[in-house]
């Protein structure tokens, strides 16, 4: 017989496919299958309505740096809720968590910056750097340098604009994506795109010399602003080839196109620095940040902004009377409190130094799986990284049917209790930041024995 909480999670599993639209979801198959109702969490674990136990391999949605059930993050959640749950900063109002949480990030920033606008979601922080852009330009009398230039393969986010950014298709197709004014230069994979031959030097001359070649054909005048994320998370775990940000940012500086670091998953120690971009030397006009500034225990995100283009939004505001951007909950106190919080932990956990320590061990478990039959290459620098799955590893060929090998792998992995996340048939791991080495190790069997169990599949002609 059930217990009333299994009972509770069953008929929830139920209304959930009554009620819930879910992001990111084959919509029809969700209808068939149901999904994995999760309950409770703890450490690097998830915990069904089953009582099975997950590791959590991908941190939920690249944030949970932290893992489950931190109850200083509770903590601090509940003493701003009861000493000041809900304001704004709209109309010259203010409060203490936002103001100190603005000046901690600052104070950690890898480049110099100069104020810190607060949203909810790295796509709002992403919109916002496009309003920005364009505002910018316009307060210098440059009403026609308004295009954004993404990458193919890039992931910026959903909203209108952030999703504009973004260089996938899965995520354009039929909501009329990208708007125009948005272009695309190449994918930083050497592996999938590099000519035979071609060093990543090479490559990564070559892609500079793109870039340039479509600023010019476009006009200079007419680009606002660069995006990119130091390594490439939802678009495939793609590390940049060597040298490629040494060449891009000096064409950025050349022709005056503001340069927007998304740190949304490889900042807070992801990859093994406080902020990715101090890997690759980066110096952008704007970081965005989300995910682990709360370690996804509430929603926050956050944009730094240079010293140049805060003196432009100040005048400007001047001029019209008012700054006219902003979120009712933009800078919440709550959220905010708990930002801190986290990232007290960040130092007190010695996150980085963790990291630093297992980092070997992750990425030498991803490439132990190199040489599978179905692994095209495998990838990544820090706690991230990803497998790329392939019909043929010598032809580089990809599966006739995009995605459905890489949901076989994810459902192997998950079965033998961890979580991973496909994007198409790239599989990808990102781990909370606290796991040992004992989390990484199974990570790193299950996805061996999840390979070998699909390739079985394979053979036998299973579908899912």
């Amino acid at each position: 017989m059930q217990d009333s909480a299994a009972t509770t999670a069953n008929s929830d599993s139920a209304r959930d496919r009554a009620a819930l639209i879910h992001p990111m979801t084959d919509l029809q198959r969700h209808d068939r299958e149901g999904p994995l109702l999760v309950t409770r969490g703890e450490g690097v674990h998830v915990y069904d309505d089953d009582g099975n136990a997950y590791i959590e391999g991908v941190s939920g949605l690249w944030s949970v740096s932290l893992g489950f059930g931190q109850t200083r993050l509770a903590d601090a959640a509940y003493r701003q809720m009861r000493e000041l749950p809900s304001y704004h900063l709209f109309r010259h109002k203010s409060h203490p968590p936002a103001i100190r949480l603005a000046e901690r990030l600052l104070a950690i920033a890898p480049v110099p910056m100069s104020k810190v606008f607060f949203a909810n979601s790295g796509s709002e922080a992403n919109d916002t750097a496009v309003k920005l852009a364009w505002y910018y330009n316009n307060a210098l009398g440059r009403p026609g340098k308004k295009k954004i230039i993404g990458r193919i393969g890039g992931y910026h986010g959903i909203t209108v604009a952030s999703g504009s950014i973004t260089g996938l298709a899965r995520n354009h197709a039929d909501f009329d994506l990208p708007l125009p004014n948005f272009l695309h230069t190449d994918c930083p994979s050497h592996w999938k795109y590099g000519l035979p031959g071609e060093s990543e030097a090479a490559y990564a001359v070559r892609l500079a010399a793109n870039l340039e070649a479509l600023i010019l054909r476009e006009g200079p005048e007419t680009i606002a602003a660069f995006f990119a994320e130091p390594v490439i998370g939802s678009g495939g775990v793609i590390v940049p080839p060597a040298g490629y940000f040494d060449l891009i940012q000096p064409i950025l500086r050349k022709y005056d196109i503001l340069f927007i670091a998304d740190e949304v998953i490889c900042g807070f120690g992801r990859l093994g620095a406080m902020f990715g971009g101090s890997l690759y030397g980066l110096a952008p006009d704007m970081i965005t940040v989300a995910k682990g500034l709360s370690s996804g225990y509430l929603p926050i995100s956050a944009l730094m902004m240079s010293e140049a283009i805060w003196e432009a939004c100040y005048a400007q505001s001047g001029k019209l009377g008012v700054f006219g951007h902003g979120f009712t909950y933009s800078g919440h106190p709550v959220a905010a409190a708990v930002a801190l919080e986290t990232l007290d932990l960040y130092k007190e956990l010695d996150v980085l130094g963790n990291v630093a320590r297992l980092a070997p061990l992750l990425q030498q478990g991803i490439r132990s799986h190199a040489e599978h039959p179905l692994v095209g290459e495998a990838r990544g620098v820090g706690f991230l990284g990803g497998w790329e799955l392939v019909a043929d590893k010598t032809a580089k060929t990809p599966f006739a049917e995009p995605g459905r090998v890489g949901l076989m792998v994810e459902r192997h992995c998950q079965a033998r209790g961890v979580i991973l996340r496909a994007l198409g048939d790239i599989l990808s791991t990102a781990p909370p930041l606290i796991a040992t080495a004992p989390d990484i190790e199974r990570i790193v069997e299950v996805v061996g024995e999840a390979l070998d169990a699909t390739l079985d599949d394979l053979a036998r002609g299973v579908r899912i």
